[in-house]
């Protein structure tokens, strides 16, 4: 991803990214800048992240208020109910930090409560899915930290949109309307993302006053308010009148965890992610064993370069599967997980002519749709973050106390049930985490802040994205728009297990042939209108420091610079 590749190879990379004319996802050009650069899934909280760099802010200062701004006008997605995760660059130090704001569960819930209830896995949606969110916190920690303006300042732009209102974009809409029926269920859900029993339509205005009340208790009393103040009281009085767990000390100690980014070199550059509780180290996994295959001389999405990553991605999520948890209540070998021993003994079980079958029977899919912001902004003075934030499932456990204006994530269902294994539910433990912010630099500079959302979609996006980068020097836009695939049917931390060689589904846009090639191979293939994730991405060119952007056209967001 040097200067060359990014530009001077826009031929190579055209050539390498199958699209026919007329497509839907036809790419945008890459968005450029000289100052300062914000990518978000939604516009108008790219421009108000934007509005912060302008006005003098950082990239911290903009990513926050972008995130709040998010909270309000992808509501389903993200909010102060869910978690978050972030890889900071700091220009100053030269040096990334990593921020781990999950929460925890209850401290009060037992293993035996869901044993006592006949379950076999915690429900999607409902007070037992419930972790303490650390959102809050986790804003609060970045700007006290990295910051240079006030939580107050920053929460403005989303307390205008909460109270006045915005005209829902269209992919939104559509995420919202399929929610409906679920919406329904509960009055409090209902009350405030349905006006007359239904979810707004592109273009219709929403609004959510309860929601502006409680960002100005969190303006005014930072996250005191939110996990020690009225808003704490209010979510355990709520948490009581459901059957929920919550305490007023869940909410009061919670605390986030400064964390050292985890690495692994790719093509000459350094691929960063954060560390289990989240799955982040699985990008890194996959990338050791793809490096020892020439993938650019098998052509960008043909079936023998997708079998490989379809593979590599079987064979890691296994290790998934198995290891990762909480690391205060598990020992997860990361330096094992990663090391060259590891990876070359996981490359040489792939078999170039044929599909393996998943080492492990018995699969139970789950039902859980995983919902997701993904956001990147660098400053002036090249300050980047990487910050990705969620509700987990589709307006997370579908519970939302009504005076207070969000949902209350269902990441808790996350947990297995399974005493024996390392994510096995215990009070005040961390689930298994989906989301991760990714970062790439280059001999120890900033190069790339980017993420892809979409559950366990998110490490096969990440690996797609880099390899489109790095092995087939496409631009960060084209990186975005290329055709992806998503391999289902792995073991995962809920303690289901694959069987088989499980399903892999692929975008429209990839030919027959291809899908000919894979079945050929021995995987059974499928097709999904989505579930492949959506992507945001900021280049520092490395020749000139300038920006560039890349946002994905499955998402209603846009990047944009100055």
């Amino acid at each position: 991803m040097s200067a060359r590749g990014e530009v001077g190879k826009m031929h190579k990379a055209t050539a390498g990214y199958d699209r026919p004319a007329g497509d839907p996802h036809a790419s945008r050009s890459t968005v450029m800048a000289p100052h300062g650069m914000v990518a978000t899934s939604q516009p108008l909280a790219t421009e108000v992240g934007l509005h912060v760099l302008r006005s003098g802010g950082n990239a911290v200062d903009a990513a926050v208020a972008a995130n709040a701004v998010l909270g309000v006008v992808e509501p389903h997605n993200c909010g102060i109910g869910g978690d978050l995760f972030a890889i900071v660059w700091r220009a100053q130090s030269k040096r990334l930090h990593g921020l781990n704001a999950s929460g925890r569960s209850p401290g009060n819930l037992m293993l035996e409560e869901f044993r006592r209830r006949g379950l076999s896995a915690i429900p999607g949606s409902g007070p037992l899915s419930w972790s303490a969110p650390g959102c809050v916190d986790g804003w609060e920690q970045l700007v006290r930290r990295f910051g240079t303006r006030s939580l107050g300042e920053l929460l403005e732009p989303a307390i205008d949109y909460a109270q006045r209102g915005f005209p829902v974009s269209e992919i939104i809409s559509a995420q919202w309307v399929g929610a409906e029926d679920a919406l329904r269920k509960r009055s409090g859900s209902a009350k405030i993302y349905l006006r007359d029993g239904r979810a707004p339509r592109p273009g219709e205005v929403f609004r959510n006053p309860a929601l502006a009340r409680t960002y100005r208790v969190l303006a005014k009393e930072g996250a005191d308010g939110f996990y020690r103040g009225s808003v704490a009281r209010r979510l355990v009085a709520y948490s009581r009148s459901v059957g929920g767990f919550f305490s007023l000390a869940d909410l009061s100690e919670h605390r986030c965890e400064w964390v050292e980014p985890v690495s692994t070199t790719y093509r000459g550059r350094e691929i960063w992610e954060i560390p289990p509780n989240c799955q982040g180290i699985a990008v890194l996994q996959m990338l050791r064993i793809l490096e020892g295959f020439d993938l650019a001389t098998l052509g960008h999405n043909t079936a023998p370069y997708l079998h490989l990553l379809i593979e590599a991605k079987k064979i890691v999520f296994e290790d998934r599967a198995r290891y990762y948890a909480d690391p205060a209540f598990a020992r997860i070998p990361i330096a094992e997980l990663l090391s060259d021993e590891r990876a070359k003994a996981h490359r040489a079980l792939i078999n170039p002519d044929r599909a393996m079958r998943l080492p492990i029977k018995g699969h139970a899919p789950t039902a859980i749709q995983d919902e997701t912001v993904y956001l990147c902004a660098v400053d002036r003075w090249r300050n980047a973050v990487s910050l990705i934030q969620s509700n987990y499932g589709g307006f997370g456990s579908f519970e939302v106390p009504p005076e207070l204006g969000f949902c209350i994530q269902n990441r808790g269902c996350s947990f297995s049930l399974n005493p024996q294994h390392a994510n096995v539910f215990a009070p005040r433990k961390r689930p298994f985490h989906t989301i991760i912010p990714g970062f790439v630099t280059e001999r120890g500079k900033p190069l790339l802040a980017f993420g892809v959302m979409g559950g366990d979609m998110q490490p096969q996006g990440h690996v797609q994205v880099l390899c489109s980068l790095l092995d087939f020097e496409m631009t960060v836009q084209q990186a975005g728009d290329a055709a992806r695939f998503r391999h289902d049917g792995s073991s995962d931390p809920r303690g289901q297990v694959g069987r088989g060689t499980g399903m892999v589904l692929l975008e429209s846009r990839i030919p027959r042939s291809v899908r000919a090639g894979l079945r050929g191979l021995g995987h059974k293939i499928g097709y999904s209108p989505g579930a492949f994730g959506g992507y945001q991405a900021i280049l520092i060119d490395p020749a000139t420091s300038m920006l560039h952007g890349g946002t994905d056209p499955r998402k209603d967001g846009c990047a944009a610079g100055y």
